[in-house]
């Protein structure tokens, strides 16, 4: 007993310690400025245009993610062939490299020194410095996120249902979106925040990709950089009081979800 009550209080302490961590700087943060230079930075069109271009962009990134990604996740999770442990280290690659490297790795196929670089600027898609440069940057940081979160849904989801499905006349097709992405629909959603919440956070890569137009992560280091904590403190303080609104709202989304379909399972 007294073991069990040591091993209790070591991991309260840990916890406290983790959290005090997390919390103390973030806190300091928050408190930092005054409502004077919070009232002046939300004034400033610069801010405001940074932190919606940040939202806008990561949104696309997760949306793409989605979009991409759903099918890939699925095949990962109910299929077994050659090389599938290549492919799932492949997808995790982007969350292990060095932000800056991986602008450099796009920059390096999207440059006219490359063939498809040649294509893009040929056709009028600009990469370096444009927004689409920034979402190119944020899917590739953010799809792991979302395929290994919709690979997990997926294979929660019984197979014997798709089989019933299928054998009472039902295509795969039909069978995937009547039943098996209802199921998985909140570890979807989930995976959609993760992959949003990543896109949000990216500086390194963004920065070697498309210093302008500024993100917000970029306009806070520039801030810094410039003008030291005074300056970049509101900027920072007003893009996680975003960030926090915007995930709040997903959060609730999520969880109506799982409510809606828990009610419909006990039907």
């Amino acid at each position: 007993m007294r073991i069990k009550n040591s091993f209790l209080w070591l991991a309260l302490i840990c916890g406290l310690l983790v959290l005090g961590f997390i919390l103390f700087p973030l806190l300091r943060l928050l408190t930092a400025p005054d409502p004077e230079q919070m009232g002046e930075a939300l004034r400033d069109v610069t801010v405001r245009k940074a932190i919606w271009l940040s939202v806008h962009t990561a949104g696309l990134a997760a949306l793409i993610s989605l979009l991409l990604g759903t099918p890939l996740a699925y095949i990962l999770a109910r299929k077994r062939f050659p090389g599938k442990s290549l492919v799932e280290s492949v997808i995790d690659l982007p969350i292990v490299i060095p932000h800056p490297v991986v602008g450099i790795a796009i920059l390096s196929v999207v440059g006219r020194n490359f063939w498809l670089g040649r294509i893009l600027h040929e056709i009028g898609i600009r990469i370096m410095g444009s927004v689409t440069g920034i979402v190119v940057v944020l899917v590739f940081v953010a799809i792991p996120f979302y395929i290994n979160a919709a690979k997990n849904g997926f294979e929660a989801v019984p197979s014997r249902l798709e089989n019933v499905s299928r054998s009472l006349g039902a295509s795969l097709p039909a069978t995937f979106f009547r039943i098996t992405l209802p199921l998985a629909s909140r570890s979807i959603l989930s995976g959609f925040i993760m992959s949003m919440a990543r896109a949000l956070s990216e500086f390194g890569a963004v920065v070697v990709v498309a210093y302008h137009p500024m993100v917000a992560p970029v306009l806070i280091y520039e801030r810094f950089e410039g003008y030291g904590l005074k300056y970049s403190q509101p900027v920072a303080v007003w893009f996680i009081l975003v960030c926090l609104i915007l995930f709040l709202i997903l959060r609730v989304i999520t969880a109506d979800r799982k409510t809606r379909l828990s009610k419909g399972a006990e039907i």
